[in-house]
């Protein structure tokens, strides 16, 4: 087959991207919780993980 380019226009550039925009307090605020629970759930869940582990291996016993 044969294609013809001779009449090939490029297609038109992309307006160059602005960033992400800024958040907002109440976004601010909302992102810090999640932040700061998901800290206190990282030093809680393996202590309530090892509580598990040790009750499932007492069980079989």
């Amino acid at each position: 087959m044969f294609l013809d380019l001779k009449n090939y226009t490029p297609p038109p550039e992309p307006p160059p991207s602005r960033g992400p925009e800024p958040l907002t307090p109440r976004q601010q605020k909302a992102v810090a919780w999640i932040v700061g629970l998901n800290i206190i759930l990282l030093f809680i869940a393996p202590i309530g993980g090892a509580t598990v582990i040790s009750g499932l291996l007492e069980f079989f016993k």
